[in-house]
This record gives structure tokens, sequence and C-alpha cells, in this order.
């Protein structure tokens, strides 16, 4: 598919974070969202090959200046759509019956090859992975996979296997990584919802960087097999969406473990928790990051909007202090992990030498870094939750920035050597990680734009199981600013 360089494309001004633009270039009306699809299938107000095709058309026209699939199922997925309105007139009512969505292509899908950002010959995946079975059982079709940067590594979705995939408010700058397919397709009304993974940020770094709601579940809460226990642990499937209900409706949709999951959390309600009122919770505001030895704090921008979302929170009648987690050097976890988990997916490869050189460096790392010193990483975990957890004694929520910087221009990190894009790279993105290590959720909420258009984001973390809580206060948040009504001049 194409990746074509399109002209530069800028996006609204803004009156003040999370509210209204002033200005917006006319667009085409988006794909309805999520729910508003699986009622209008249920309803007979659409068919679900009207809602298809329409998807495919609007992938087709936008891929040249976009670019945020790898692959599309154009006729597997009109012949599905056609199948869900003949079950849909006979009366059957699933959650997603009829309804498109997209999957990364981290995520197995039978009949097509899983890239993982990578060049290359692969062969095609002979079986779904459970999430997209789950997906499959909900009624879903699965129109396409979306674009990765190779193995999920970085903040940005650019690579030599596919061109880069651009940000639907501004196309000189990244929608960012490694779910920025997932992220581009959704802000950009190609798709109602998509799924993504997120291994140190990467739904929540695009969701920010594109004005999107994206959740990072409970470890185990969405099944990652085929692989037991993705990178070292650390990367987890979640949902993007432009609203809250949108989000949790995905993940119920394919909440739920694979017999063979070393990780199994108790069920939740997510799309009961995005219509309950959250409570008045005690909410710490968190502007230090954990250590990079970047020296990194947030731009001014983002400052300003996560500050006005905190004045929003206090605005609706919640606890809002200034606190510090207790991350001490967290980062001498993640480093192996993160590691040996690409170490791990890169020696599948076929034609390694058809890797990114900065990839054959991080698997040079990641194979002197397993064994023992991948264990050791991985047992300081415990005590890991018990320092930072305990934050919360004191409180319900910790809000920090998403990321420390507004989305990167497209080409940012091209030449730079492994250890300048890793330095780059957690500059930017310093945030997320963290709640990796841990396993914990986290949502990621649009706080606004910079004055220049580009959208920020603020992220909503909690301790283990906390996804009701989160959803239902990022409902509250998103009933308040309404942040669903900004749409990219796309």
């Amino acid at each position: 598919m194409s990746s074509a360089e399109p002209t530069e494309q800028t996006g609204p001004a803004v009156r003040e974070p999370g509210r209204a633009p002033r200005t917006a270039a006319p667009a085409a009306p988006p794909l309805p969202g999520l729910a508003e699809s699986a009622r209008g299938l249920a309803d007979a107000t659409t068919t679900s090959t009207a809602l298809v095709a329409d998807a495919l058309a609007r992938i087709e026209a936008t891929q040249p200046t976009f670019n945020a699939f790898r692959h599309l199922r154009t006729e597997a997925a009109l012949a599905e759509a056609a199948e869900a309105d003949r079950r849909l007139a006979a009366g059957e009512r699933l959650p997603l019956l009829g309804v498109p969505v997209a999957v990364k292509d981290d995520t197995d899908v039978a009949g097509l090859p899983t890239h993982f950002g990578c060049d290359g010959e692969l062969p095609p995946a002979v079986s779904d992975s459970e999430a997209v079975r789950r997906l499959r059982a909900a009624g879903a079709v699965v129109v396409g996979k979306t674009n990765s940067c190779e193995l999920g590594q970085w903040p940005f979705t650019e690579g030599p296997a596919f061109g880069a995939t651009r940000n639907p408010w501004n196309t000189a700058h990244t929608p960012g990584g490694s779910s920025g397919g997932s992220a581009a397709a959704v802000a950009a009304g190609l798709v109602p919802a998509a799924l993504g993974s997120d291994g140190a940020g990467s739904v929540r770094i695009p969701a920010a960087w594109t004005h999107l709601v994206g959740i990072k579940p409970q470890r185990g809460r969405i099944s990652v097999h085929p692989h037991s226990d993705a990178f070292q642990g650390l990367t987890v499937n979640g949902p993007l969406a432009r609203t809250v209900a949108d989000a949790a409706l995905l993940l119920d949709a394919v909440a739920g473990a694979h017999p063979e999951d070393f990780h199994r959390p108790p069920a939740v309600r997510a799309a009961d928790a995005a219509r309950r009122d959250p409570g008045r919770l005690r909410i710490a505001l968190a502007w230090r990051p954990p250590l990079t030895l970047t020296g990194a704090g947030p731009d001014p921008e983002v400052r300003r909007a996560v500050a006005a979302l905190a004045e929003s929170l206090a605005r609706l009648g919640h606890h809002v202090e200034e606190a510090r987690p207790r991350y001490g050097l967290i980062g001498l976890a993640f480093v192996p992990r993160a590691t040996v988990g690409i170490a791990e997916f890169a020696a599948r490869h076929p034609e390694p030498a058809l890797l990114d050189p900065r990839t054959r460096s991080a698997l040079r790392t990641g194979t002197r870094l397993g064994g023992r010193v991948v264990r050791a990483a991985r047992a300081r975990e415990v005590r890991q939750h018990r320092r930072i957890g305990a934050l919360f004694d004191s409180y319900d929520v910790l809000l920090t920035p998403t990321t420390a910087a507004p989305p990167p221009r497209i080409g940012t990190f091209d030449r730079l050597g492994a250890w300048r894009t890793d330095v780059t790279m957690a500059a930017a993105c310093p945030y997320a990680w963290p709640w990796n290590v841990l396993g914990w959720p986290g949502v990621n909420v649009p706080a606004g734009f910079t004055r220049s258009g580009l959208p920020v984001g603020a992220q909503l973390l909690g301790p283990s199981r906390s996804e009701e809580r989160l959803i239902a206060l990022a409902a509250q948040l998103e009933d308040d600013l309404r942040w669903y009504e900004h749409r990219p001049p796309v």
C-alpha cells in the first residue's frame, strides 16, 4: 500500500484545553461510533454491508495520506458483513454483530501474515489469536490490520516495510506508536474502534497524540494468546476509541483468558462502569516521571493542558493534590524485560538481516540480559507493587501526563542509532512504561491541544484490577469536557 508524501495538514486552533476548537476544516461525516453502530444494526436503521463497505472505502481513499493499514480483508470482510446481515435479519443479537473494527498487526488473524512492523515475507497465520476469536464471537467484522513500528518498540509508526503512518490532526506529525495505525484509523473515522497493544505505553501514547480514549487493562484482562506472557509480561492488548463507552464496549467484547494463559484476573464489567458515578475520589497529580537519566519533564503546553484537566476534576468534586510516587529504580526491571521480549520476537523472524539495526542491537542486549538477569528483574515486581502501591493507601487514582511532549514530526527518529533513539524516546515518553512493569491498568483521556492544534493526553492510573474505577472517572470527565465533539480536519 502506498505511503506517498502528502502536503502538510494542520489541525485546528483551540480555545482552551478540552474545549471545542475555534475553527475546523470541513470534514466528511465520520463513521458512527462502536455503540452507535451496534444500535443501528440492531434497530435495522443500517446494515453491516453498508458499514463495512463504507469503512473499506474510507481506508482505501485515505491510505496514501494516513497509511494506517498494513493489510485489508476486503473480500472476506464484505462476505462476513453479508452473513452478519442475514443473522441480524433472523433476529440474532450479539454485542458487536456486524460492526467493523480493526486490529494491530501484532495480532494473528487467520489467513494474514503477522508482520508486526517488519519487512520480509512471512507465512499467513493459521488461526486467529484469542482476542480476534473473541471479537468474532461478539460478531465483529475485522476489516484489516493496522500498522505498527517494528516489534512495537518505539512511540512512532514508521519503517521501511510500510512507510510512515501519519497523524490525522496534522500529517506532518506521528500519531505515536506502536499502535499508531490503530489510533490513526480511529481518529480519522475510518473504523469505529480498534485494538492495539501496550508494552510501554503503546496504546496510551498514540491515544494521547490522536485525541482518543485508550485503555491499558490489567495484565491478563485480554488474552495475548498465542503468546503466554508477551514481552516478559509487559505487553497487554487494549482498545482505542473516540469515547469511553466505545472503548469499554470493545474491552468487554475481547476480555477473557485462553486456557493456556498465565494471568487470569477476575472479570470486570467495563460498559457498566462507563455509566456509573465514580463517587468523590482522592486523586494524586504527579509531574515528576520515573528516573530515565534524560532530565525530562513535561513540555509547558502539556503541563498547561494536564493542569486544566486536573482543575476540571477538582470542579467535579474530587480532591486533587500533587504527590510523588516512589518509583525507585524501576527502569532496572523494565530494560531486561523489554529487550529480552524483543529478542524473543526478533529470533522468530525468518530473515534477521531485514530487521532495523536498532532492533538487532536490542536483540543482542536482550540475549545478554536473558536467563538469570531477567528472572531477577521479574522477581522484583512484588516489591515494586508494595513500594509504588503505597500511594494508593492515600489516593484512589494517580493522574500524570501521558507523554512529556506533543507528537513529534515524522522523521524525528530517522538516522538515529539505538542509543539516541532510546534517549529521545525516553525524553518524550517517560510516564507510561512503569505501569507495564506493574501490570496495572491505566486509561488515557484527551487533555486538549497545543496552540498549534496537536492533541495531548493525560493518564488515569490505578492499582491492581481498578479498571472499573478508572473507566467511571474517565466517563465523568468525558461528560463534562465532551472531547468526542472535536474531530480532525480529515
